[in-house]
């Protein structure tokens, strides 16, 4: 890669890439307001402001979204007559999960064996960065040959939606050729990926109740109705025997033809203990990323610690379904309520609230920027040739703007490979990925400019 300009500048811009990752990993841009100060948010926010209008983006502005957060935008002017490309990322973070199970600080890029760590390291400020980077290369040699608007999202991985009704109201101002969507990753750490598919979501808080107050175990078990027990009973009509996710009227016997993930490299990379089983059948890459999947995301219910011998009253449960591309998410929420309805035992009160969603998605591999990709990545990751993976996960914007612009082409690329470990303690992003992929990006735009 070496005898590349492009990626002899992205090598020589490394270490002010690690220093401004680490200015950008310190605020801690948790987008729920009741954990995480409000003002840290702000501040990453203007961060990527500044760092836009130095890079000689024009119309730099905070835009409130209408969840409540600010979404970052820019616009680079290229060439007269010039293609236009979005690049998408997002500065707010998940929140740490367990301090004390990080190695160091959440909030303090660290450097450890050859990988930098701390939240939103690879998730997705990482991606702000990697952005930066291709265009600095662009601008050292010979310019960036295509107009360029910059969005960077403040509440992603809240699922809130603001920034999706926001490009709503104004549909004029994401509009772009190409949209590269830097939240996605490799399918492993130097094999270069695009994500072709995403998995819709939807969450779901379930509620059963079945008598006035809590009663003594002793005195009523064994007739009185126990609404964690009916709950238990619900959650588990949820799956089959073997684990598949089991929703009444939903298909769950698609299949992927693209790239497949070994049982072996998966247990590995999930850090599956020695002696439990994967569940679920067909391939797992029929599992993940083309079949829908239920998870149970919290129950309410009273702690170990401190119960008491009670037949519970009531008792919640929060319900996450991930749904497969091609299947509608608003039809499979339906499905899902009217499934835990039907499978509530003994004639107790259920009731569901929706509380958020996303729409799968699925790109069109045949347009001309895959191409212009494809050669990136070839030039980018010497000997490899770019592979296509699903994702999955949910990034419910990219259909918004697919239906906003449904001539635009899309790409996910990213830093989110398996050992990024993102959404979990000790996150961290492999400096030669955001390298490699910060020389594709920059190898990209040309391309597909001279495409």
């Amino acid at each position: 890669m070496s005898s590349n300009p492009v990626a002899e500048t992205v090598a020589s811009l490394m270490p002010r890439a690690k220093a401004e990752l680490t200015e950008l990993v310190a605020f801690k841009s948790v987008a729920d307001f009741d954990q995480f100060p409000r003002s840290e948010s702000e501040g990453a926010a203007r961060w990527v402001a500044d760092a836009l209008r130095a890079e000689g983006f024009e119309d730099v502005a905070l835009l409130d979204t209408p969840d409540g957060t600010q979404s970052v935008y820019g616009h680079l002017r290229g060439p007269e007559g010039a293609k236009t490309v979005l690049l998408y990322a997002h500065y707010d973070v998940q929140p740490p999960l367990d301090e004390a199970g990080w190695t160091s600080p959440p909030f303090e890029l660290t450097e450890r064996d050859g990988r930098w760590y701390g939240r939103g390291a690879a998730d997705c400020k990482g991606g702000v960065i990697m952005h930066l980077l291709a265009l600095r290369a662009l601008k050292a040699n010979g310019g960036v040959p295509v107009h360029v608007k910059v969005i960077a999202e403040g509440s992603e991985e809240m699922g809130t939606g603001g920034l999706e009704r926001y490009a709503e109201e104004h549909p004029d101002l994401l509009e772009a050729d190409t949209i590269v969507i830097g939240d996605a990753g490799n399918f492993r750490v130097g094999l270069p990926t695009v994500t072709s598919t995403l998995r819709g979501t939807t969450v779901l808080r379930v509620r059963v109740d079945t008598l006035e107050g809590n009663l003594h175990s002793g005195q009523f078990g064994g007739a009185a109705p126990d609404a964690l027990a009916a709950l238990i009973r619900v959650l588990d009509s949820l799956r089959a025997a073997d684990g598949s996710t089991t929703v009444d009227g939903l298909s769950s016997d698609a299949r992927w033809e693209g790239l497949q993930y070994e049982d072996e490299q998966f247990r590995q990379d999930a850090k599956v203990l020695d002696g439990v089983e994967l569940i679920g059948s067909g391939t797992v890459a029929d599992r993940i990323w083309a079949r829908p999947a239920v998870t149970v995301l919290g129950i309410d219910c009273p702690p170990v610690v401190g119960a008491t011998p009670s037949v519970q009253a009531g008792a919640r449960a929060l319900v996450g379904l991930r749904v497969p591309p091609g299947v509608d998410t608003a039809e499979a929420t339906k499905l899902l309520q009217a499934h835990i309805e039907a499978h509530t035992p003994w004639g107790a009160r259920v009731s569901t609230e929706q509380i958020g969603q996303g729409q799968a998605f699925r790109a069109d591999t045949t347009s001309p920027a895959y191409q212009a990709m494809a050669d990136a990545m070839a030039v980018a990751y010497p000997g490899q040739e770019m592979q296509y993976a699903g994702q999955g996960g949910s990034i419910p914007l990219c259909n918004t703007l697919a239906a906003l612009y449904p001539h635009a082409e899309f790409l996910l690329i990213g830093l989110s490979e398996p050992e990024a470990q993102i959404h979990a303690v000790n996150e961290s992003v492999s400096p030669q990925e955001l390298e490699r992929l910060s020389v594709a990006e920059a190898l990209f735009l040309r391309n597909y400019a001279a495409g």
